[in-house]
């Protein structure tokens, strides 16, 4: 058994000590005579983390290492100034005035302190186990559980106490970014409450891994080969040279999208006064709205009277899903191809080649992507116009509500309407559109857009007689199409469990809310038919068990388990099965 060394055990007792603080200090109510204590304990606790970082800089000799404790400095010595600055230009040097006011600055630096702490925690087990399915799951499922018990302390919601379930529920929801909730997001949680939902939303979003990784390029020399292959597939790279760096460039390109598009949602707000914390409120419908996710804090969601006839704001939500959904790939890749075409059009003499540029899985997803956003507005301009659409009385106004409910099912969840109302044909067109979902490497959900247009082209290539799908000069891979297919006969087949169990736990209930529940949980959308928050318990387990498989994915679960690391040298006789 490896000894713990004194110096990091000295560490493990100040984390544990940092953890029991703020969870104190966030997630309960505190007298008020208590309240400068605490933040006298906190202070030192920081004083006692910059002296110690110091003297672990000048000791250490690893370079990662001593980069580490160079970062935990200057964040401390950055809280330490602005401290002292804050008390040299109070009007009053009140002791009680003054922790109260440099109070954001001590919980913000322990905060970051805290993930740094828990990403490098979280490295080390990449290091040690070796099995990239299990081990994505592994963290999904803990952050599912930390989440829950978050959102279970007195000061994350309005309710009092909260049941394990509802929470677990609500967490799992966050994580997966489905945004099925079973309680009221906006006035049954706190502000507390909804920075958890907002943190979990990232986290699911983007996922650990690629956190990890964006913390581990900035300290190079400590991410290990191990560690490179689990971003490699995680990111859906190609290759594993700068792997991390593209990690990295994942999280800057989704922190300034969100970034843009929390601004542009707060000037798209046409009345700021019916909005609470309004720049709140625009940081979490950005992020709520890039990772799919669908949680809101407005009342009845975007169904709120302030903000489903508030049409720039709906563009602004629209355009970030679409972004989100369409994946970092497809997004860099025509990044990629447009600024080559700028910089062939200023250097006519050395142009570069724009020759497959946009690789064909970029031509597969844009292609999909716009057939099925062009015919569900279609379809639900004609189908819903004397229906939903008819409070929309401008042009204007029905064309950006049936473009919103033609976005918004591929795994977003957002709602303008209200989706009991719908006629049946438009019911069974968003199931269609849920289960296909967003594009892969992306934070949608669902079988995804090439799973869906890889079996769609395989039926025409069968009927042409033909042994490959070929689009244009290039053929698709046996392998990728079997699991096409292996995607596809799962999620029928989870879907088909969890609308059989939804049923016999709820027997009084209608089949087509029951299985408009179950696709939706299952391809991480969101949208329901007012039925989540009256589920029974047993129900919403099996409601949390499909949202989880939707986001890790069953056959990603499978791999990890019964994939064996071996070459098979050999080759059974082949025999045919009658299909037809």
């Amino acid at each position: 058994m490896r000894k713990v060394s004194p110096q990091r055990l000295f560490f493990l007792i100040i984390d544990f000590i940092v953890i029991s603080f703020l969870i104190f200090d966030f997630g309960f109510f505190i007298y008020e005579k208590f309240r400068a204590h605490k933040l006298i304990i906190i202070s030192a606790l920081i004083l006692i983390l910059l002296g110690t970082n110091i003297y672990r800089y000048f000791i250490l000799k690893d370079k990662t290492r001593k980069l580490l404790s160079l970062t935990y400095v200057s964040i401390f010595s950055a809280v330490v100034l602005l401290s002292i600055g804050v008390y040299v230009f109070a009007s009053q040097h009140i002791l009680q005035q003054y922790l109260f006011k440099i109070k954001p600055f001590l919980e913000g630096s322990l905060l970051l302190y805290l993930i740094l702490r828990l990403t490098i925690v979280i490295r080390y087990l990449y290091s040690i186990y070796f099995n990239p399915a299990i081990l994505f799951a592994g963290s999904f499922f803990i952050f599912d559980l930390i989440g829950a018990f978050l959102l279970m302390l007195p000061k994350a919601t309005t309710v009092g106490e909260l049941h394990f379930i509802d929470a677990f529920f609500t967490s799992t929801s966050a994580v997966c970014v489905t945004g099925l909730a079973v309680m009221d997001t906006a006035t049954d949680f706190t502000v507390f409450g909804h920075t958890i939902i907002l943190f979990l939303i990232q986290l699911g979003g983007l996922g650990i891994l690629t956190f990890t990784s964006f913390f581990a390029y900035f300290f190079k020399g400590g991410s290990s080969f191990k560690e490179t292959l689990y971003v490699k597939d995680y990111v859906a790279s190609e290759t594993l040279k700068d792997t991390l760096k593209f990690a990295m460039n994942i999280v800057a390109f989704t922190f300034a999208l969100e970034g843009i598009g929390a601004i542009f949602i707060y000037f798209s707000i046409e009345d700021l006064s019916k909005i609470d914390n309004p720049i709140f409120f625009s940081i979490f419908h950005s992020i709520s709205a890039f990772c799919n996710a669908g949680f809101s804090t407005a009342p009845d969601g975007l169904f709120n009277e302030a903000l489903r006839f508030d049409y720039p704001f709906q563009w602004a939500i629209m355009t970030l899903i679409v972004f989100g959904g369409l994946g970092y790939n497809i997004v860099f890749n025509f990044f990629s191809y447009l600024k080559t075409y700028i910089f062939n059009l200023f250097n006519r003499e050395h142009k570069a080649q724009l020759v497959r540029l946009i690789t064909l899985n970029s031509k597969i997803v844009m292609t999909t992507t716009m057939l099925l956003l062009i015919s569900g507005f279609v379809f639900f301009y004609f189908n819903e116009s004397s229906n939903t659409l008819v409070e929309h009385n401008s042009t204007f106004g029905k064309i950006t509500a049936t473009a919103f409910q033609s976005v918004t099912p591929r795994t977003a969840g957002f709602n303008t309407i209200d989706y009991a109302h719908l006629t049946m044909p438009s019911l069974l067109f968003v199931i269609l559109l849920m289960w296909i979902g967003g594009s892969p490497a992306s934070t949608a959900g669902g079988i995804k857009t090439t799973t869906f247009a890889l079996a769609t082209l395989n039926i025409f290539a069968i009927a042409r007689n033909k042994k490959q799908i070929e689009i244009g000069t290039r053929s698709i891979d046996n392998a990728t199409l079997n699991r096409a297919f292996a995607i596809l006969c799962i999620s029928l087949i989870i879907i088909g469990i969890s609308i059989l169990l939804l049923l016999f736990f709820e027997p009084k209930r209608d089949l087509i809310s029951l299985a408009f529940e179950s696709f939706s949980a299952y391809s991480t959308v969101g949208l329901s038919l007012n039925l989540t928050p009256v589920l029974s318990y047993p129900s919403k387990v099996v409601i949390i068990v499909v949202m989880f498989i939707g986001r890790i994915g069953m056959l990603n679960i499978l791999i990890g388990v019964l994939r064996q690391m071996n070459t098979q040298f050999y080759e059974y006789p082949k025999e045919n099965i009658l299909i037809n």
